[in-house]
C-alpha cells in the first residue's frame, strides 16, 4: 500500500499544469472522450474550474448513476486537494472512512479512484477532472494517462 500511495503522490507531482482555461477544458475532454471510445469504454467525464462545469459527456452504457460518482467524487477532491483514489488509498491504509474521519455524509463523498485535482504551477488546485464508469483504479489510470498526454503536447 505505501509504495501505492507514494506513486499516487509522484502523480500529483507530476501532473501539474501552467495554465487551464476553457479550451484546455475542451481539448482534455475530448482527449478523454476519444481515449474512452478507442477503448470502447463505458465512461462519463467531468472536467470543472473553481466549481463550473466546462466539459461533461458520457458514453454509450453510462447511466445516470455515474454522474452522482463523479459529484461524490469532485468533494473528495475539492475538499483536501488530493485525488479522490489517493485519498481512498491513505484513508484504507489508516484502517479509516472520511464519514468518521471528516464528519461527513458518505452519500455525499466517495474516496474512489477518478476524480484527480487540475493544480497550476504556483496557484494551487483550481479544478477536477473526473471519470467515472469502470473499476476505480482504471478510472484513476484514465485520468492519469489523459493528464500525461494532454501536459506533454
Amino acid at each position: 500500500m505505501e509504495d501505492l500511495i507514494a506513486e499516487l503522490v509522484a502523480q500529483e507531482e507530476r501532473l501539474r499544469f501552467t495554465r487551464f482555461d476553457n479550451d484546455d477544458a475542451w481539448t482534455l475532454g475530448s482527449l478523454l472522450v476519444r481515449l474512452g471510445k478507442e477503448r470502447d469504454l463505458p465512461i462519463t467525464i467531468d472536467i470543472r474550474r473553481h466549481g463550473h462545469q466546462l466539459f461533461h459527456a458520457a458514453l454509450p452504457g453510462t447511466a445516470p448513476d455515474n454522474d452522482r460518482w463523479i459529484e461524490r467524487k469532485i468533494r473528495v477532491v475539492e475538499r483536501l486537494n488530493a485525488s479522490s483514489f489517493l485519498v481512498g488509498r491513505r484513508m484504507a491504509a489508516k484502517g479509516q472512512a472520511m464519514d468518521a474521519a471528516y464528519g461527513v455524509d458518505p452519500a455525499d463523498f466517495a474516496t474512489h479512484g477518478g476524480a484527480f485535482p487540475i493544480r497550476v504551477v504556483d496557484v494551487g488546485v483550481v479544478g477536477v477532472v473526473t471519470v467515472s464508469g469502470l473499476p476505480q483504479a482504471d478510472d484513476h489510470a484514465l485520468v492519469v494517462e489523459a493528464l500525461g498526454l494532454f501536459l506533454q503536447r
